[in-house]
């Protein structure tokens, strides 16, 4: 039987690599702290219940894709479905979150940059989610296609496909958001 000390370390462990996923699928970070809580509590829940036949992070990777589909069907049932860019200002302390550019970078590529990271995270906030989740999981977390399918629950074949769909969709997308007037 596992135990509360068993479970704090495998937080511990896990909790980065969850929160990071979290805030990745939900596009902002006060969400991803939600949602990463969120996965937590439900593994904590079922910890017990927990047998090994998969690695740990793969479990709760699998529990943080499946509360975030939940909150996707409730919000949009609710009409409330609203995406944030991860450029956006988080939270009460007005700092932005931005990736910060290389010392070495140009003001031209900088701003070259600036403008692409931009155009990325507005394009992946209006995909669907099942476009997003597979891209995600792949392009950010390098999971591997078994993994994906187990954490989505779906054939491999059925990853793949998605995936080169999703990257279809991503690239047309950014081609558009692109050639859009600043």
């Amino acid at each position: 039987m596992k135990n509360n000390a068993d479970f704090e370390a495998m937080m511990r462990a896990n909790g980065p690599r969850i929160y990071t996923l979290a805030a990745r699928l939900t596009g902002n970070l006060t969400d991803g702290q939600d949602l990463a809580q969120e996965t937590f509590v439900n593994a904590y829940k079922y910890w017990d219940s927990f047998k090994g036949d998969s690695e740990v992070s793969t479990w709760l990777y699998r529990i943080c894709v499946n509360a975030w589909k939940n909150r996707v069907r409730y919000e949009k049932r609710r009409a409330f479905w609203k995406h944030f860019s991860l450029d956006a200002r988080d939270g009460d302390d007005n700092e932005s979150v931005r990736e910060l550019p290389s010392p070495d970078a140009s003001a031209g590529e900088v701003i070259e940059k600036t403008q692409e990271i931009q155009a990325l995270h507005a394009v992946l906030s209006r995909m669907k989610p099942e476009d997003r989740d597979v891209l995600v999981l792949y392009e950010m977390e390098e999971r591997s296609y078994e993994e994906i399918a187990q954490l989505l629950d779906v054939p491999i074949g059925t990853v793949r496909s998605r995936l080169a769909r999703s990257r279809d969709k991503l690239r047309d997308m950014l081609e558009s958001e692109m050639k859009r007037p600043l």
